[in-house]
């Protein structure tokens, strides 16, 4: 899926819809990918001369990628990231890919798994939370 059906389905816009391009696995994963041009917001200051994509970037994307398998009629709200370990940094020109699973859920809370690769190298991976609630 492009960006175009991402945006009918997540309720993310401009500048925090930051994934590219999803496509849904048959196992019930999810794989995303996201180019990193070097004009995105979250470099401007990350670090001037030497920009690297913010951890907390690349655990939103994750979590994006992600709440695209419940094809959310509600908001996601993130709700803990626990066991983050982030293993090298991600730079403009590379494009990261990344794939996530739901591993349980109860009632309105969901919670997965789910790693990002540059190259097949592995970057970050993380398990995280969010809760699905109505729009107030």
């Amino acid at each position: 899926m492009n960006r175009e059906a991402i945006w009918n389905l997540l309720p993310h816009r401009e500048p925090m819809l930051l994934i590219d391009e999803v496509e849904l696995l048959p196992e019930g994963k999810a794989l995303g990918r996201v180019h990193v041009r070097g004009d995105e917001f979250f470099l401007q200051g990350h670090f001037p001369g030497n920009p690297v994509v913010p951890g907390v970037i690349l655990c939103e994307m994750l979590a994006q990628t992600c709440c695209v398998l419940l094809k959310p009629q509600t908001y996601c709200y993130f709700t803990g990231i626990q066991n983050a370990v982030f293993k090298r940094r991600v730079v403009p020109g590379e494009t990261i890919t990344f794939v996530s699973e739901i591993v349980r859920s109860f009632q309105n809370f969901i919670f997965a798994h789910g790693e990002c690769h540059v190259d097949g190298e592995l970057c970050m991976k993380s398990d995280f939370s969010f809760v699905m609630a109505k729009e107030e």
